[in-house]
């Protein structure tokens, strides 16, 4: 619909998967949104990917002031092309910068914001989402008042279409950054690879149980096997044995993989509120009566350090 934006996101040259998510959702729902893309030029080369998902117009909002994320520059530049096209909805991932500007878009238009929603629905100018609340113990249906209708999307939960549409309409603009008052100088990333957690197909997490930071050489090894992510729940984290980027739980990242195996983690509502919709639950505790294992589409009562060895050699095997 006409009235419908999808604001894109990208690092390193690479659109994020909750982007293609949700532009898949909405043509399957035919409904063809206008995706925005933020960045200096160069950006739009971009969107030819977008095409292929169904994407047939795509506005470059660009400036060399958008190199770098800011807080301020997107949600100045997002407004000040949306105030001029009577938007009805506006959707972005529930990423760590979609969750930084979006509000702050859904301020200046002074309507309310929907986040971290695992459902969406748009039918002619209305949008209609489904978002977890109570630490995920429950969900609830969101309907607007007010439009536009201003919602995130957590990654993950929704399927990637197959990719059969051609090149888009695309129109450059020039963003509208206004007053940035904090910018990024200096970028200083890890040397080490790692898969994104929130991106991850397959995370394998260990928790208080993996007793120091030496022992999670035993989960990246078996990462590694499986092209997995490792994550960590809080208690890990807190002890000092995994950095809090690792972290999974209400205070850390909200992750939706096909598979998550949990090692050593008793299953806390704050750790099952950022992994309870995972499609498959793999539990390793040796405790028995370990909430986890309520929770878990399979579970293993025995020691992760003999455990996971163990699930290792075998997933080489099948490699």
């Amino acid at each position: 619909m006409p009235g419908t934006f999808l604001i894109a996101e990208h690092k390193d040259g690479h659109l994020k998967r909750v982007t293609l998510e949700i532009l898949s959702e909405l043509v399957k729902q035919g409904n063809t949104p206008t995706v925005l893309l933020l960045g200096p030029s160069g950006t739009g080369d971009l969107a030819s990917e977008l095409g292929k998902h169904g994407a047939t117009k795509v506005v470059h909002l660009e400036s060399e002031e958008l190199k770098s994320y800011t807080t301020e520059g997107y949600a100045n530049a997002v407004h000040g092309y949306l105030s001029s096209q009577n938007p009805s909805v506006v959707l972005t991932g529930a990423t760590a910068h979609g969750k930084d500007f979006l509000p702050r878009v859904a301020a200046k238009f002074g309507v309310g914001i929907a986040t971290d929603c695992t459902e969406l629905k748009v039918s002619g100018d209305k949008l209609t989402v489904r978002r977890p609340i109570y630490a995920g113990k429950c969900s609830k249906t969101v309907e607007f008042l007010k439009t536009p209708a201003v919602a995130s999307v957590r990654p993950n939960v929704l399927p990637v279409g197959a990719g059969s549409g051609s090149s888009p309409q695309v129109e450059k603009v020039a963003a509208q950054v206004g007053q940035i008052r904090a910018k990024v100088v200096e970028v200083r990333g890890s040397q080490v690879k790692k898969v994104e957690l929130t991106e991850a197909d397959i995370i394998i997490s260990g928790g208080r149980s993996m007793k120091n930071a030496e022992n999670f050489k035993i989960l990246h090894e078996c990462a590694a096997t499986i092209g997995a992510a490792v994550g960590a729940s809080r208690a890990a984290v807190d002890a000092g044995y995994a950095p809090h980027d690792m972290q999974v739980g209400q205070t850390g990242k909200t992750v939706s993989p096909k598979l998550y195996i949990a090692c050593g983690i008793s299953g806390a509502i704050q750790h099952l509120a950022g992994m309870r919709t995972s499609k498959v639950i793999v539990a390793i505790n040796k405790d028995p009566d370990a909430p986890i294992f309520q929770k878990a589409d399979y579970g293993i009562v025995g020691d992760l350090f003999e455990v996971v060895p163990l699930l290792t050699q075998e997933l080489k095997k099948l490699k």
